[in-house]
């Protein structure tokens, strides 16, 4: 099977699975914020003008978007799953979102400060650079640019791989196709800081935090856009 097919009918697949499984139940299932989830959007706000405005890329149903309207800021939010849109658009009418995924970001400077959490691990490898970069150009120069990379131990991403070999498909390690609708991608640190230098993402503060499950746990990444961008 060609790769890049694959891939594609893998996000169409994750897509739907948001749409039509995940969206209505999400928030129920979905546990509050956590400090170090909190600690990092808090310190992304206070370093916004006081009318600035904050993109929140893949947003969901809008879980971070409370913390930015308290803060007196706006926020705009873009996902790629239309039934997790208008699980936001109910919560927070005001609020405006567009259907559009990571991949597809096309803003230029248009924001203070750009929040990307719990998303990346449905980019593929191949994608990393391309949504980086769009981050980058999404923000005004200087802007803060804050992700999370979902992260598991080796024993888990070993198994995932060999998995979808003995399937004879064409997985790389690291992703696993038996989580978050069936596509996970947990990349190595290090690719994970060399991609952020490329997109010329300033990498200024990084932390660990565990995540809800056994299985998983949560790194941080808060950056800085280094230059204007093309």
């Amino acid at each position: 099977m060609n790769r890049g097919d694959w891939l594609a009918e893998k996000r169409r697949g994750v897509e739907e699975n948001f749409d039509t499984t995940f969206a209505a139940t999400y928030d129920e299932d979905e546990p509050a914020i956590d400090p170090t989830h909190r600690r990092f959007v808090t310190t992304v706000l206070e370093q916004c003008p006081p009318d600035g405005v904050v993109l929140d890329a893949a947003c969901g149903t809008g879980k971070y978007f409370a913390l930015v309207l308290d803060a007196g800021l706006r926020v705009v939010g873009i996902d790629q799953s239309a039934g997790m849109l208008a699980q936001a658009s109910a919560k927070f009418p005001s609020v405006e979102v567009h259907r559009t995924g990571l991949q597809e970001t096309g803003f230029r400077a248009e924001f203070d400060a750009v929040l990307c959490i719990g998303a990346m691990e449905n980019v593929p490898p191949e994608d990393w650079p391309t949504v980086l970069a769009a981050l980058h150009r999404a923000v005004r120069p200087g802007g803060p640019v804050y992700l999370t990379v979902e992260m598991t131990d080796d024993e888990f991403i070993t198994a995932a791989l060999e998995d979808a070999c003995a399937r004879g498909l064409p997985a790389v390690r690291g992703e696993d196709l038996r989580r978050g609708g069936g596509y996970h991608f947990y990349p190595a640190l290090d690719q994970v800081r060399a991609w952020l230098d490329e997109a010329d993402l300033e990498l200024a503060e990084q932390a660990h935090s565990p995540g809800e499950h056994f299985s998983y746990s949560y790194e941080h990444f808060l950056t800085r856009a280094r230059r204007c961008p093309d």
